[in-house]
């Protein structure tokens, strides 16, 4: 059995209503020896009906995501709930109020260490919480991602491959509701694979979507008004959200991650010049680009070429790279009809 958490907040999520207040992270310095860090939370809940889990801030420098549910928290009202949103905009808050991927209290990457810990770093805290206490609650989640300071990615959906047939077409639902231009199913191969949100509250029943909608610490609107969109489809879709107008899906082309070919990594430091952008079509063997070395300048620059044929997900937004850094992602189309989940 899991230890108890240590998190608490006044919030109580069996109320109808709209509340609005914080998690409390115990968290002691020498400045604040019972403090806590306050971890932003709103809650709206309208008798009964299904519970939606939206994240953001997963990581710190992702920022469409952490607008567009702090303006979906001041929006909606109880009446236009059937059920409960549960609505964290900045869930990893030490990361947020700094601009970074990992927290500063801990160095830990949230979305590397689930399912946590309830007595462990202030990380492993965060996500004890949200695998035991929040997770359990809800039908639907949503995290909502970005490229961060170090990739520049296509604004897209993804999902886990579902456990058995009923759950993977329940997932491809999710990703017709959302509507993205690209939506690909990936196990995380690359990135954080059992240990992310997606794979914890997969694993304790609930139907899971992630989204990257941006990146290189930047605002992207068009991946602001995806995220704003495909939240009221979906939740609208489920019966959550009633009384708000949605545009329609547009079609999504649907994709796949093939393992690690599909990644271009740098092997040495030196500035990246990248031969191909998001979104480009490439093909096995093509150029993907050349690391230079500036203290050494009569040398010739390492050739980088893609492994996987298919669509550029994601590119490295800074030039300077160092041994490990992952300079390209690369998705193949799921099967011969890139469209088949096109709205009719």
């Amino acid at each position: 059995m899991a230890a108890e958490t240590r998190i608490w907040t006044p919030v109580d999520y069996e109320a109808d209503g709209k509340q609005s207040d914080c998690l409390r992270l115990p968290h002691s310095t020498d400045l604040s020896a019972y403090g806590f860090v306050p971890i932003p939370l709103v809650c709206i809940k309208n008798s009964g009906g299904p519970t939606a889990l939206l994240i953001a801030g997963n990581h710190g420098d992702e920022y469409e995501g952490q607008i567009a549910l702090c303006k979906l928290a001041r929006e909606i009202r109880r009446d236009q709930v059937s059920g409960r949103l549960i609505i964290l905009p900045a869930l990893n808050f030490p990361a947020v109020a700094a601009g970074r991927r990992v927290s500063p209290l801990d160095q830990g990457n949230l979305n590397r260490t689930f399912p946590g810990d309830a007595a462990g770093s202030p990380t492993q805290m965060i996500a004890h919480y949200v695998c035991e206490v929040l997770i359990p609650m809800a039908d639907i989640v949503v995290d909502l991602h970005s490229g961060g300071r170090s990739l520049d990615y296509v604004p897209s959906a993804l999902v886990r491959p579902g456990r058995t047939s009923e759950e993977h077409e329940q997932l491809l639902r999710l990703l017709r509701l959302f509507g993205a231009p690209i939506s690909f199913v990936s196990d995380g191969t690359g990135g954080g694979g059992l240990t992310t949100l997606a794979a914890a509250a997969q694993d304790r029943g609930a139907l899971v979507l992630t989204t990257e909608l941006g990146g290189g610490a930047t605002l992207s609107k068009e991946g602001l008004a995806l995220a704003e969109a495909g939240l009221k489809r979906l939740l609208k879709g489920h019966g959550i959200l009633r009384e708000v107008v949605v545009q329609p899906a547009p079609p999504t082309r649907v994709m796949t991650v093939k393992g690690h070919s599909a990644f271009v990594y740098a092997r040495e430091r030196g500035i990246f010049e990248p031969a191909a952008d998001i979104c480009d079509e490439v093909v096995g063997g093509q150029l993907a680009g050349h690391i230079h070395f500036p203290d050494l300048p009569t040398r010739e620059p390492e050739t980088l070429l893609f492994e996987s044929s298919g669509l550029v997900a994601c590119r490295r937004a800074p030039s300077l790279t160092e041994p490990g850094d992952c300079l390209f992602k690369v998705m193949a189309d799921l099967d011969a009809r890139p469209n088949r989940l096109a709205h009719a």
